[in-house]
């Protein structure tokens, strides 16, 4: 059988069809069949040359889609904020990324599917514990933030979104409030004020799409 000569396109390809399949269907209702037959002519192999299962596609598609829409690249752009606005900016912008979110909270049932979970963690920790880091000494170094635990802190952020999913810990409207009102008071208290209008408004619409 003949070299693929360009294995990056087929990884482009798997990708794009697996998106829209489980944005479509979901990703429990979604198959390696069903992607096979989306794809044009490429058979389970070729999918499994360069995936070994599903999960792996979706955590590849996970990785891609932040990196493709990456906030804190359009936040180093932006030299007039200081590091807590840079900080709240970002936050604000990863959430604005509605197909990512979308595809992480509401089509997936992560208890359901360990290994995407695992992979959701260490993508975060890999990419987004780092980039919080640099913002919190950014805003150390400008005055803007006032904390002894700048690392602490990054490793504990990318989590919080998983901490507010009720499909991950259940929670009732009220339950959920009161974890917002208790990571305002921790954040507050550990000198990185992330909460303004814009962040509170932004969880409120969450948390009315989440009861939705």
């Amino acid at each position: 059988m003949a070299r693929n000569k360009y294995p990056e396109l087929t990884v482009e390809k798997i990708l794009d069809v697996a998106k829209k399949l489980f944005l479509e269907k979901g990703y429990d209702q979604t198959t390696i069949q069903d992607i096979v037959d989306e794809l044009g002519g490429l058979t389970k192999g070729a999918i499994y040359h360069h995936f070994k299962s599903k999960e792996d596609i979706m955590n590849a598609l996970e990785n891609k889609m932040f990196l493709n829409n990456n906030p804190f690249n359009e936040i180093e752009k932006q030299s007039h904020l200081n590091g807590l606005q840079k900080l709240q900016k970002v936050i604000l912008l990863n959430q604005e990324d509605s197909e990512r979110v979308s595809l992480s909270r509401e089509t997936i049932p992560l208890l359901n599917n360990p290994r995407i979970l695992v992979g959701m963690m260490e993508s975060q920790r890999k990419y987004l514990t780092p980039a919080f880091e640099k913002l919190i000494n950014e805003g150390i170094a400008d005055g803007s933030i006032c904390t002894q635990y700048a690392k602490e802190l990054s490793e504990l952020l990318p989590l919080l979104e998983l901490w507010l999913m009720p499909s991950v810990y259940p929670a009732t409207e009220e339950e959920l409030h009161h974890k917002v009102l208790f990571i305002k008071e921790l954040f507050d208290k550990m000198g990185v004020p992330i909460f303004n209008a814009e962040i509170s408004s932004m969880i409120n619409e969450v948390m009315d799409k989440t009861k939705k």
